[in-house]
């Protein structure tokens, strides 16, 4: 039932005596809301889309890069953006790791410049050619089902069959006639552009694009209008159906004959199966693979990388690319700010490398420098002017993967 928003057409194909009305009517009826809805079902009152599990998942910190928002967490698209980024191929270094290896990580480039997500929209929905087909198992097992009690004339168990069916159709109808769409947050028009990056553990993520494409993933919401006001007086109705259904056939399914209980508990079987299979589609993948399309499927370009220096130096690079910097609005990106957020360590080596990284972002040169000047290393021990050395080849080797990755993602240094 948590699917059926999810699936063109889902909602016509629940006419089958199906196992766990109570389950269902219990948890659906939460959303009706009301005293005496509260009364049948008590429980907190969610939203739609949480119910659902559309919403509530809290995406990653996201930071831009041009316009200084810092969001602790995002939204759930944002979440699945995260996702559909962790399941993406690496386009290079998956295999061979290059540099020095100590903790692993990714940086990835979505490109959203061509997003055009509509405010209240509907939302693509799946395909339902291959539901139809293992929804037409259960169908068809209940009304053969009921056919063979009518045949030997046990009309108990016959009503009983037509009452799960019944039940089970108008709620799957009822639930299922809600439509999907977004909800997006409209930035002005002035605004600078929305380039930044989600932060995960060991992954980075870039977004590139407007302001208005950028906030459409960390801002924006999925919604479920179910077109009935705030109250859901006819998903109370549909579920204390259910639970009207679960009391009359535990009552009297042992009243029906042998025969008639086998056939009755024939079509549980049945509906049973199908329903696991329904389950044991991954909702996420689903609302994932939903919302790139519905992006327009923006392209994804990931880079495996050996540790956090040359991470967070190519993923501060692919940033800076594409910045005009003929524009006073181009002082808002600061390179040594974007790295204390990736690496934010707070020692004399790291502070050093994080101010030679940054002039390095910001220099018009072709070539980069990645050797330590003397003015940089005057005050640091030995050891630590060897350290420093490694980072910065960490550093030059992360500004590799940014220089091949211009020609495959589009970006212009």
């Amino acid at each position: 039932m948590s699917t059926v928003h999810l699936y063109r057409g889902r909602r016509w194909l629940g006419w089958y005596n199906s196992p766990g009305s109570y389950t269902v009517a219990k948890k659906f009826g939460q959303l009706a809301k009301s005293r005496f809805w509260d009364g049948i079902f008590p429980g907190p009152n969610p939203t739609p889309e949480e119910m659902f599990g559309l919403d509530g998942k809290e995406g990653p910190r996201f930071i831009g890069v041009f316009s200084g928002t810092d969001m602790t967490t995002t939204g759930h698209l944002a979440y699945l953006a995260a996702q559909k980024a962790k399941e993406a191929k690496e386009t290079e270094g998956k295999t061979h790791l290059g540099g020095r290896i100590t903790a692993p990580g990714s940086v990835s480039i979505i490109d959203v410049d061509s997003v055009k997500l509509k405010q209240r929209g509907n939302v693509l929905t799946m395909k339902v050619y291959h539901v139809l087909c293992a929804a037409a198992i259960p169908i068809t097992s209940s009304l053969a089902t009921c056919l063979a009690c009518a045949f030997v004339r046990d009309w108990l168990a016959f009503g009983l069959i037509i009452v799960g069916m019944v039940s089970n159709g108008l709620s799957c109808f009822v639930i299922g006639s809600g439509k999907l769409h977004f909800q997006l947050v409209e930035p002005s028009s002035y605004a600078p552009r929305g380039d930044g990056f989600l932060m995960l553990r060991n992954h980075i993520i870039v977004l590139k694009g407007a302001e208005k494409e950028v906030t459409s993933i960390t801002k924006a919401k999925l919604v479920l209008d179910m077109g009935e006001g705030e109250e859901f007086n006819t998903v109370g109705i549909c579920s204390l159906l259910l639970l009207s259904q679960f009391l009359i056939q535990l009552l009297l399914v042992p009243r029906a004959t042998l025969f008639g209980q086998i056939m009755f508990l024939s079509s549980l079987a049945v509906s049973w199966a199908y329903n696991s299979f329904l389950s044991s589609l991954e909702k996420e993948k689903i609302q994932t693979d939903l919302l790139w399309k519905s992006l327009d499927e923006p392209p994804i370009t990931k880079f495996a990388l050996p540790n956090r220096g040359s991470q967070a130096a190519c993923a501060c690079f692919v940033l800076h690319a594409g910045v005009n910097m003929s524009k006073k609005s181009s002082l808002n990106f600061k390179p040594k700010k974007i790295l204390e957020y990736m690496i934010p360590n707070d020692t004399r080596v790291w502070e050093a490398w994080r101010e030679h990284v940054a002039k390095q972002v910001l220099s018009k040169k072709t070539i980069k420098d990645f050797e330590p000047h003397k003015e940089l290393i005057k005050d640091l021990e030995d050891e630590e002017q060897q350290l420093l050395k490694q980072l910065l080849a960490d550093a030059k080797y992360g500004h590799g993967c940014y220089q091949r990755s211009l020609g495959t993602c589009g970006l212009t240094p």
